[in-house]
């Protein structure tokens, strides 16, 4: 009777002393840290965290992007302009057995190595026929080749303007697309800018009075076509941009700006109220 009795009791102390250690423990345990905005933010609206996330994933994309694309871009063209003009110096190599310089033993591509050789040894050749037309035995070769072509029929149109385009190109020529100009086009008032491509223009002068200059303005992005206009000269604004700026200018679409430092004249330079002193007489 007596351990009946003592049985709820015993229950009673173990039920006190769990109370008493469960409080013990939240009273010496840390307290979690404080939730910040974005937390409590996340918490209650986890769709706009993900949100969150995506949109700077994105701006990374994109900031990346803006520093890979260039060199992707470059490292295209330098790939496709070595194929097309490996199309044309590996035929130079015919004195080479196929064996050795193409695949599958002669029936495949040309490996690239062979095609660098190739385009060294082209290299070669043009810096050779460069070093004879400086010497009177070469030139007179040159001519002789010159002439031999001309006599060819359907080859000579095709060659004789090949010859022409290039003369023009030269550095010979002065005056194609060595100086940036503004033109007003299409309508007065809007300014383009051009390269003077000639400036002797007889028959127009002769026809219409006035000395005029031949000015190509480029069209954007693609600067290899555009229009071909006769400007009087009086008319031309000549700039000090440099063609690499120019043409960078006109690709990018107005984008990238060339630098531009003013030239001050001398009455600039002059102190407020002194006139400027004239040239060849010493202050002294």
């Amino acid at each position: 009777m007596k351990n009946e009795e003592s049985w709820p009791s015993a229950r009673r102390e173990a039920l006190f002393l769990a109370i008493l250690h469960s409080a013990f423990f939240l009273l010496h345990s840390p307290l979690p840290p404080a939730l910040s905005l974005e937390q409590s933010a996340a918490l209650a609206y986890p769709g706009a965290v993900q949100k969150s996330i995506l949109a700077r994933w994105q701006a990374n994309f994109w900031a990346g992007l803006v520093i890979v694309l260039p060199a992707v871009i470059s490292l295209a063209v330098l790939r496709w302009l070595f194929g097309t003009v490996a199309n044309i110096t590996d035929t130079l190599l015919v004195f080479v057995p196929a064996e050795f310089t193409h695949h599958d033993h002669g029936n495949g591509p040309m490996y690239w190595y062979w095609s660098l050789v190739a385009l060294l040894f082209a290299a070669f050749l043009i810096g050779t026929v460069g070093l004879l037309a400086r010497n009177y035995f070469g030139q007179k070769i040159i001519e002789w080749v010159d002439s031999g072509l001309m006599r060819i029929p359907l080859l000579n149109k095709i060659y004789s303007a090949t010859k022409q385009v290039n003369d023009a190109f030269s550095a010979t020529n002065k005056t194609a697309f060595r100086t940036v100009v503004l033109v007003e086009f299409p309508h007065a008032g809007a300014y383009s800018i051009g390269f003077i491509t000639s400036d002797q223009q007889e028959e127009v002068l002769a026809k219409t009075g006035q000395k005029v200059v031949c000015v190509f303005v480029p069209a954007t992005p693609n600067p290899t076509s555009g229009f071909l206009l006769m400007v009087p000269e009086v008319k031309v604004i000549k700039l000090d941009m440099s063609v690499p700026d120019a043409i960078k200018y006109v690709i990018s679409l107005g984008a990238i700006l060339p630098g531009y430092v003013p030239v001050s004249s001398p009455e600039a330079k002059a102190s407020p109220g002194e006139a400027p002193c004239p040239a060849g007489v010493s202050t002294r």
